[in-house]
């Protein structure tokens, strides 16, 4: 069991005049009206620190918490390799399994968790994600140097990430570049999930073939754009998926539950890829830098 958590919600202008339980009808579809109903009713559900009805209206810059009780989070991988440490920058191999932030009934089993455990003083901060069936290299800033510098960097497209990739075999080119654009699309429990769609964001992947095998193809895919989920849309988008992908079809979309089939969400695993090299500049010397991470034996 882990030690439970408090959940923090401002009151947007676009949530005035909604209900307690409207809210969180609206923003935490995970949870039946029901629950919320009990959840509110039981004093857990505060408005502004006191208790407050399911159908008290709510008003702009309100404060809603939410203590949640401690529950028994899955079980993952929670160890992971260092494979740089300096002053400003901590470079890690995370397992495939391990979340990187909180989210969907993970609290403790998380990469950050795990990494104030071991920096409590002050903990890294990740410069990028990786979701939790992508293993590889996660740069993670441990100065403000390096935390302002690399999210430069990362805005400015000059670190340059590459990844490994398992897709079926097909009329797979020897390279091809996909820029279709990521943004928003709605999803019955989540709210919205991350997929391919023409008012998104712009974002750019680089393809290229490595090894064709009788099944699968194994592809190199470079990025420089950190749209969530990015190369997992974008090789759906050009027609070769990920093998064993639950969530992303043909086409960049979230797949639909099948007659009684849980629904997938993103961070359902089961899918191959992995991130082996990344280059940058060092955010203090302004040096290039590069790190590379053992690639799995499915993906060598």
């Amino acid at each position: 069991m882990n030690q439970g958590w408090i959940y923090r919600n401002q009151v947007k202008k676009t949530d005035v005049g909604l209900t307690i339980l409207e809210f969180y009808q609206r923003h935490y579809r995970h949870s039946t009206l029901h629950d919320w109903q009990e959840r509110i009713a039981s004093g857990k559900v505060l408005l502004n620190g006191r208790s407050a009805t399911a159908e008290t209206i709510l008003q702009v810059g309100q404060e809603l918490t939410y203590d949640r009780p401690p529950w028994q989070e899955p079980d993952v991988p929670l160890s992971f390799d260092v494979l740089h440490e300096d002053r400003d920058l901590l470079a890690v191999v995370k397992p495939v399994g391990l979340p990187v932030l909180p989210g969907g009934g993970f609290l403790e089993h998380t990469l950050l968790w795990q990494l104030k455990q071991q920096y409590p003083a002050e903990t890294p901060v990740p410069i990028h994600r990786l979701g939790r069936g992508t293993s590889g290299l996660m740069l993670l800033a441990r100065s403000p140097l390096a935390r302002s510098g690399l999210s430069q960097q990362m805005r400015d497209r000059q670190i340059r990430k590459t990844y490994r990739a398992l897709v079926g075999t097909g009329n797979v080119p020897e390279s091809f570049t996909v820029t279709c654009a990521i943004g928003k699309i709605p999803h019955p429990v989540l709210g919205y999930v991350y997929g391919a769609a023409s008012e998104g964001f712009e974002a750019h992947s680089e393809c290229r073939v490595l090894k064709r095998m009788a099944e699968t193809t194994l592809l190199e895919v470079t990025i420089r754009t950190g749209r969530p989920h990015q190369i997992r849309i974008h090789l759906a988008v050009a027609g070769f998926p990920l093998i064993g992908d639950p969530l992303y079809e043909a086409g960049g979309v979230p797949r639909q539950a099948r007659s009684g089939e849980k629904l997938p969400v993103p961070g359902d695993i089961g899918y191959h890829l992995h991130a082996y090299h990344v280059a940058f500049l060092h955010p203090r010397t302004q040096q290039p830098i590069k790190f590379t991470a053992p690639v799995p034996a499915r993906l060598s």
